[in-house]
């Protein structure tokens, strides 16, 4: 009986998987939409990951990860 349970469970959480891996398929596809959005706008989406990757994190980390590129440049000398 407790076979039956957990193969119900193990289908049940697979299929649940598989929905939301369709979902974020479909939310990438969105994502893909806005940046080819923004790109036929003129904006650089380079950039535009780059802001959203920043804005992710803590403050503290923006600013350190800041410093080290700016440290980098500096060393490069094109800063």
């Amino acid at each position: 009986m407790s076979e039956v349970v957990a193969a119900d469970q193990l289908r049940l959480l697979i299929e649940r998987i598989e929905r939301l891996e369709e979902e974020k398929k479909g939310l990438s596809d969105d994502i893909k939409d806005v940046f080819g959005e923004a790109k036929a706008t003129g904006f650089d989406t380079k950039t535009m990951k780059t802001i959203i990757r920043l804005r992710k994190m803590e403050k503290h980390h923006r600013e350190e990860a800041e410093m080290i590129l700016e440290t980098y440049l500096t060393a490069l000398g094109m800063a």
